[in-house]
């Protein structure tokens, strides 16, 4: 797939003003998954789709006709922090009266269990499903989904982001879910830390051993640490792990856990850590700590880093994530929006669908709770400042010429925490507490098949397909 995708889809993405926080991470599930999903289409690079017309206007969204007075439960595990809960409430559904929606954010475990035990029950209520791509598989493979080709049909006068949908589609005929928004992940630099670069680094092409020389660079003449990589009990650093370093350094990530590459890349990553601010086992959001000052340099989700582009403006910039040997891998990440199947309002729920995708929508969607769209089109031509800095670094990443992408976890199902869990082990033994880096690699690893194995998970990007559980190497 053209890496030149992400650059326009997340260029559609930046057409309106921004807020705060984005999604905490996935907990663990409580519910054992399905057999295995079905398997997802899979790119190779960021989305690219070419522009088709411009946005509408970013004003209030157009009402939506009336369809039906029963009332619509729109389940989520996005958009589950107080604040954005309420902004979608109150401002992104406020101009939509198909129905009367009850939006309700969960984590990801109860989420698939209410879904799974209605079908099962068969006293369905949810209408409206919102989550990450790699929650789908599972929905589906228990046909709790309703298949909404025809409904794409109806929505074929909006550019959707054509990658977006083939991943809609988890590898069948079928359309399990339509596009709703996505994020990514880049490192935000406070303007004080420029001078102390790397003698003929690129800020743009920094790669990990750089971004160490930096952090040693900037202890130095100032005495404090200044490197930022959240790693509080509610941070990303799972992600980080997974769809940047592993994948720099090895090319991969379940099939390559314990490999030399990894070894190597741990010892790297260890070296690095020395200049990472100590209190950054603490910080969830590293905007937090950016416009403290506490960090200068911080690695974080696009929603939890706007708010220091918002606040301070002249004093950040946005970057790439730094490459490894194996290129510059970032983490591409897509929500979607299915419909439960035998819901009772049906009507209604397609009618949100097709809300939510609007171009306007789209766009105060960005404004009240920082997710890009997921468009292909122009750009308007006043973008906000704090915009216009946080998109500076996405587009400089995806157009990278070592670019890669690497995706959210697929088909865990209620392994999802347990997968999680065991790169955060990884970094606790071998960063925080200098165990020795074979012995844990060979330990987690066997737990990481162990979890492979139960959720009956092949792999995904960036490890190559595979027939059965994805192997660990």
């Amino acid at each position: 797939m053209n890496k030149h995708i992400l650059i326009i889809a997340l260029l559609a993405v930046i057409l309106a003003v921004v807020a705060a926080c984005a999604p905490a991470p996935t907990p663990a599930p409580t519910a054992a998954p399905p057999t295995a999903a079905p398997k997802p289409a899979e790119p190779t690079k960021a989305p690219v789709a070419e522009p088709t017309k411009p946005p509408a206007p970013t004003a209030a969204p157009t009402v939506a006709p009336t369809v039906a007075p029963q009332p619509l439960v729109f389940l989520s595990t996005q958009l589950k922090p107080v604040e954005e809960a309420e902004k979608m409430r109150k401002s992104i559904l406020a101009g939509f009266t198909a129905a009367k929606v009850e939006f309700v954010a969960d984590d990801e475990g109860p989420f698939q269990d209410r879904i799974l035990a209605e079908q099962k029950a068969g006293k369905v209520t949810v209408g409206v499903i919102g989550a990450l791509h790699g929650t789908f598989p599972v929905l589906a493979e228990a046909n709790a989904l309703e298949d909404l080709t025809p409904l794409l049909e109806k929505l074929k006068d909006r550019p959707l982001v054509q990658e977006f949908v083939t991943l809609g589609k988890l590898g069948t005929n079928k359309q399990y879910y339509i596009p709703w928004m996505q994020a990514t992940y880049v490192l935000a630099v406070n303007k004080q830390a420029l001078q102390y670069l790397p003698q003929g680094a690129d800020v743009n092409a920094l790669t990990y051993k750089q971004l160490a020389e930096w952090g040693a660079n900037i202890q130095k003449a100032t005495g404090q640490k200044k490197l930022g990589i959240p790693a509080g009990p509610k941070s990303l650093l799972h992600r980080f792990i997974q769809g940047y370093l592993y994948p720099s350094y090895t090319g991969g990530l379940v099939t390559t856990y314990k490999t030399p590459e990894a070894v190597e890349m741990w010892k790297e990553f260890k070296a690095l850590w020395e200049y990472v601010n100590p209190q950054c086992t603490t910080v969830d959001f590293m905007q937090e700590a950016l416009l403290s000052g506490e960090v200068w340099v911080g690695f974080d989700h696009t929603a939890r880093l706007i708010n220091a582009f918002k606040e301070k403006p002249d004093d950040f910039i946005a970057i790439p994530a730094p490459a490894g040997p194996k290129g510059r891998y970032y983490m591409s990440v897509v929500a979607g929006l299915g419909i439960a199947k035998n819901t009772p309002n049906k009507a209604g729920a397609e009618a949100l669908i097709e809300y939510l995708t609007r171009p306007n929508v789209q766009a105060l969607t960005l404004r009240e709770v920082s997710f890009f769209p997921v468009l292909a089109a122009d750009l308007p031509a006043d973008l906000p400042m704090p915009i216009k800095l946080e998109a500076s670094g996405v587009i400089a990443q995806s157009k990278a010429k070592d670019a890669r992408v690497a995706l959210l976890p697929i088909g865990l199902g209620a392994k999802g925490g347990e997968f999680n869990k065991v790169q955060l082990d990884t970094f606790t033994r071998i960063i925080l507490k200098g165990e020795d880096i074979q012995k844990v690699l060979a330990e987690e690893g066997a737990n990481l098949q162990k979890v492979m194995n139960e959720a009956k998970a092949p792999c995904w990007l960036p490890d190559p397909p595979s027939t059965g559980p994805c192997q660990v190497k």
